[in-house]
């Protein structure tokens, strides 16, 4: 189809191209030959007048005219799939489809996992693809390389609707053979002690900094770990804590020597949420998983309080 004489097909290519940098992966991803990808980008060029794409050594960076586009070609393909074009009538017994998300390893072991055994009883050909929060998960929601994000809420972007899933507060975990008591330790006790600390490269800091930003920089952090999931591996053994989320040190702690105790210092709960593409508010599909997974957490939250 052609609009002001471009091929919107061509459209489709464009953004495959400024994404992957590279012709042999966007023809990968758009299932063309090669030949056929880079006579699809003389078209472009020609159209735009505009070289949009040019070789760097073994890389191709985009042109100050190729940016420019980016996120408009972006938008208008984010509008066609979630307003435009009509999904068959969903029924999650037989969708078969990829969710993709982004979420941290807390989420998924403090109550992702367990929600997806209830969505997969319903929508046993549902598949999911997690991938790990990065510098801004934002420009991933934007582009339409994630359906959802799952983040606290300080870092929600405005533009786009969320739902909260679950709120947390924090706790001090250490090996449970430690004889240390560490249940009555004040706070100067609690920044003397070895520390295993969370800290993200390239991403948003964690609670750590807000300790930090608090109580100032004397604490004795002897490990620094890029995983939460990776920090009951460094205190066991050890005379070591860590403060953690609480779910996660309940969640972890079923099969893993732990022992929880209060920490000493007053740190801000947690609110978990989900959030979607504005354009993606009909997606009935996607309107069904975020909806199984709040029920969940809600129906979870009731349970705890009963």
């Amino acid at each position: 189809m052609r609009f002001q004489k471009l091929d919107l097909n061509l459209l489709v290519t464009l953004d495959r191209l400024l994404t992957e940098r590279s012709i042999s992966r966007a023809a990968e991803k758009l299932y063309l030959s090669q030949s056929a990808t880079s006579s699809a980008l003389a078209r472009l060029r020609e159209y735009f007048q505009d070289e949009l794409l040019v070789r760097v050594g073994r890389t191709m960076v985009p042109t100050p005219r190729a940016l420019e586009l980016s996120q408009s070609v972006r938008e208008v393909l984010l509008q066609i799939e979630g307003r435009v074009i009509k999904r068959p009538e969903f029924d999650p017994a037989r969708e078969s489809r990829e969710i993709r998300m982004i979420a941290s390893d807390y989420s998924l072991i403090a109550g992702l996992a367990a929600a997806l055994i209830d969505i997969r009883a319903e929508a046993p050909k549902l598949r999911f693809v997690f991938s790990p929060q990065q510098l801004n998960p934002r420009e991933d929601l934007e582009r339409g390389e994630a359906d959802f994000l799952i983040i606290p809420e300080m870092y929600l972007s405005p533009l786009h609707p969320s739902q909260k899933l679950f709120s947390d507060d924090y706790c001090v975990v250490s090996w449970d053979q430690n004889t240390c008591d560490y249940s009555t330790m004040n706070v100067g006790e609690f920044m003397h002690q070895n520390h295993v600390a969370v800290q993200f490269p390239n991403s948003k800091p964690t609670y750590e900094s807000w300790v930090i930003e608090r109580y100032g920089s004397d604490r004795n952090v002897e490990v620094t770990v890029g995983s939460f999931a990776a920090v009951p591996y460094l205190l066991i053994g050890t005379d070591r804590i860590s403060l953690m989320h609480r779910r996660l040190a309940v969640e972890l702690g079923k099969t893993l020597p732990l022992k929880i105790c209060e920490p000493p210092i007053d740190i801000p709960r947690i609110d978990e949420f989900i959030q979607w593409h504005i354009y993606n508010d009909g997606d009935e599909c996607l309107a069904w998983v975020r909806n199984k997974l709040a029920a969940f957490f809600q129906d979870e939250t009731a349970s705890e309080t009963d």
